[in-house]
């Protein structure tokens, strides 16, 4: 190793990532989570790496250029020598902290280093190289098979990407991600690391992904019933910070739920005192004023609080184990004694829960199981 040595991995997914891509038996590695998890910091160092201890020749980025604003995807025919020049920026920037400019441009120009634009890929093959498709959210399926198609012999594909935040939403379409995610799943020689809320460590990323939850949450249009909802609360509550309010009285009604609130009324981080108010004198006033049974929460990365107050068993918060990001979902995993009680009759409960988050957050929700913990027994001197 040359300068792979020099970083350590600062999550356990980092350490599972690291050695997914060290493994000779695995061709193909999906890494797939929020930004700043450092995937392709990780990726881009190990691939390096290779090539400078001649594990692998080439080191081939692949990289979609987006305008953000418009979501347009631009090729080296529109831009360019300013393709080159963003790809090649995006690179640097993320060596930065282990390898330098002029350290990148010799390995560039020596031929060992190269980003690539994925629309023109036909009639290519790439062998003896370690190669990385990066924000594969934002690819088509075309250009995913065509990626898949050029791997070569002696080579090692790595595809990174975020299905859940930075994912472009296509009416009816699954985006590049996710349709990786699922190819690699099932896949011989392949290993799939998904990275979590909980894996997040690059400086201010974590803050920037619970704004992009927020804007997430408010950008939806309200219903007649949830905007009435949200008037009633700042009539009495004028001093909180609503991020937005989900009706879930037509949720009950079709999984035939009790024990649910009509209503979860979803406040920005540290404003929910302010909505609910001393002795919650303030949240009764509006159930009050609106008829409805309500449950109010604070929006933070710890999303387990959402999911309690979206269940009708009061003790099942003391079950759950961990909320987090698993691909395209909220992945819920519970002990397997109170597994049954959290999916409910034929999954009534998880289906609600599935419905209202889609709603509000545009994600899927899905249950699993903690794995048991074997027990061994001390033998006897």
């Amino acid at each position: 190793m040359v300068i792979l040595e020099k970083i350590k991995p600062m999550t356990e997914k980092q350490k599972q990532f690291i050695n997914a891509l060290a493994n000779e038996r695995v061709d193909l590695v999906g890494a797939f989570g929020p930004t700043g998890t450092g995937k392709s910091f990780i990726a881009s160092i190990f691939s390096i790496d290779m090539v400078l201890v001649d594990k692998y020749e080439k080191f081939i980025v692949f990289k979609p250029i987006i305008d953000v604003k418009t979501g347009k995807e631009y090729t080296i025919a529109e831009l360019g020598d300013i393709y080159n020049k963003v790809a090649l920026d995006y690179l640097y920037d993320i060596m930065s902290t282990v390898l330098s400019r002029n350290e990148i441009n010799r390995l560039i120009d020596e031929g060992k280093v190269i980003v690539a634009d994925p629309h023109f890929l036909r009639g290519r093959t790439f062998d003896n190289s370690i190669i990385l498709l990066d924000d594969a959210q934002l690819v088509s399926v075309e250009t995913l098979t065509e990626v898949l198609m050029r791997l070569g012999q002696h080579s090692k594909l790595i595809i990174a990407g975020d299905p859940v935040l930075q994912r472009v939403d296509v009416l009816g379409l699954k985006d590049g991600a996710t349709l990786a995610r699922e190819l690699l799943m099932g896949e011989e020689r392949a290993v799939v690391i998904d990275f979590g809320l909980k894996d997040i460590v690059r400086p201010g990323a974590k803050k920037g992904v619970k704004l992009a939850l927020e804007l997430r949450m408010r950008k939806r249009p309200l219903t007649d019933e949830e905007q009435r909802i949200m008037d009633v609360s700042y009539m009495y509550a004028p001093d909180a910070d609503i991020v937005t309010v989900a009706y879930v009285k037509k949720e009950k009604e079709k999984f035939k739920v009790e024990n649910v609130p009509d209503a979860l009324i979803i406040s920005k981080e540290d404003y929910l005192g302010r909505l609910v108010g001393k002795g919650g004198e303030r949240i009764k006033s509006i159930e009050k004023e609106t008829g409805l049974t309500l449950r109010a929460v604070e929006l933070t990365l710890d999303l387990k609080p959402i999911i309690i107050a979206l269940h009708p068993i009061g003790w099942i918060g003391k079950h759950i184990i961990d909320v987090d990001f698993a691909g395209p979902d909220l992945e819920v995993v519970v002990d397997q004694a109170n597994f049954g009680a959290f999916l409910g009759m034929k999954g009534a409960h998880v289906k609600l829960i599935d419905s209202v988050l889609r709603k509000i957050l545009n994600v899927g929700v899905r249950a699993r199981q903690a794995q048991r913990v074997k027990e061994t027994r001390r033998g006897r001197r």
